[in-house]
C-alpha cells in the first residue's frame, strides 16, 4: 500500500465520502473483515499497523488496536495529526484525525478517535469491475461490419470498469474472435449520458443458462475512449458504488 499525506487527500476531493451513515458502514465493514489499518505520522517516517475494534455511533468513536510497542503507542497517542490507510474490496480507504487518544479495549492497549467527518475512497479502477444493475440496465449500441450482417445491435452490459465492459451476446451475433475491434460503439449510462468508444474483444465465455440456452459473455477493452468519456464512466461507477454503500448503510 502506498504512503499518503495531506496533499494527497486534498487532491482527491472528488472521491470524498461525507455521508455519516456511509462512513459508519465503511468503518464497520473494515473492522468486520479484519482489514489492517496503517496509522502514518510525520509524513510517512513512522507507521503503526492497527485494526478497527469497535465503531460506536452513539458516542461518535472509533476504537483501534494499540501498538505492541509501549513507546510507539505513547508517541502515536500524542503526535497530533495521524493519517490512516486501509482497503476494502480492492478499494483504498484514506482518512485522518487530530484527536487520537490512548485507551484500553478488553484490557489491552488501544486508540480511540472521533468518527471521521469524511473519508476518501480510491481504487485501481481499470481492474475493478462494477456489476450493472438489472433494475436500471445499461446497454451498448454496436455497428456490425458487413461480414456479420451490418446494421446496429443493442447489447446489455454485465459489468463495467474504467478499462472496459463485459457485454451479453445472447444471440451470438458478434462472434468471439479475440482481438477483433468494433469502432463507433455507444454506451448509454443512465443519469450520466452516452459514451463513444472503440471496443476490442479481450475474452469470450459461453454460458449455459438454467433453461439450457446459451449466452455469450464478451469482455471488451476501451481502445480510444476520450478523457471526457472516461470521466463519464468514472462518474457512473462512483454512482453505483454510492448506491451500493447506501444500501449497506440501510438507506436504499
Amino acid at each position: 500500500m502506498q504512503s499518503t499525506n495531506d496533499s494527497d487527500i486534498e487532491s482527491w476531493h472528488d472521491f470524498e465520502v461525507a455521508s455519516r451513515k456511509e462512513i459508519i458502514a465503511l468503518l464497520r465493514s473494515i473492522g468486520e473483515k479484519r482489514q489492517l489499518v496503517r496509522m502514518v505520522i510525520r509524513r510517512g517516517t513512522e507507521v503503526c499497523v492497527s485494526a478497527i475494534l469497535d465503531v460506536d455511533p452513539d458516542n461518535n468513536t472509533v476504537t483501534l488496536d494499540g501498538s505492541a510497542d509501549p513507546e510507539q503507542h505513547r508517541r502515536f497517542a500524542h503526535v497530533g495529526r495521524i493519517m490512516f490507510e486501509t482497503s476494502l474490496d480492492k478499494i483504498r480507504i484514506l482518512f485522518s484525525s487530530e484527536e487520537v487518544q490512548a485507551t484500553t479495549f478488553d484490557d489491552t492497549p488501544a486508540f480511540v478517535m472521533p468518527i471521521p467527518e469524511s473519508m476518501i475512497r480510491l481504487q485501481r479502477r481499470e481492474f475493478y469491475r462494477m456489476v450493472t444493475p438489472v433494475s436500471n440496465p445499461v446497454s451498448v449500441v454496436i455497428r456490425l461490419p458487413q461480414d456479420l450482417g451490418g446494421g446496429t445491435h443493442v447489447f446489455p452490459l454485465s459489468d463495467i470498469s474504467c478499462g472496459g465492459i463485459a457485454i451479453l451476446d445472447n444471440k451470438l451475433v458478434l462472434g468471439n474472435t479475440i482481438g477483433h475491434s468494433y469502432a463507433g460503439c455507444r454506451i448509454d449510462l443512465p443519469e450520466v449520458g452516452a459514451v463513444q468508444t472503440t471496443l476490442m474483444i479481450r475474452n469470450s465465455v459461453d454460458l449455459t443458462l438454467l433453461n439450457d440456452k446459451t449466452n455469450r459473455r464478451l469482455g471488451c477493452a476501451f481502445v480510444d475512449i476520450s478523457r471526457g468519456g472516461l470521466a463519464s464512466v468514472q462518474k457512473y461507477i462512483t454512482k453505483l458504488e454510492r448506491e451500493r454503500n447506501a444500501r449497506l448503510a440501510g438507506l436504499g
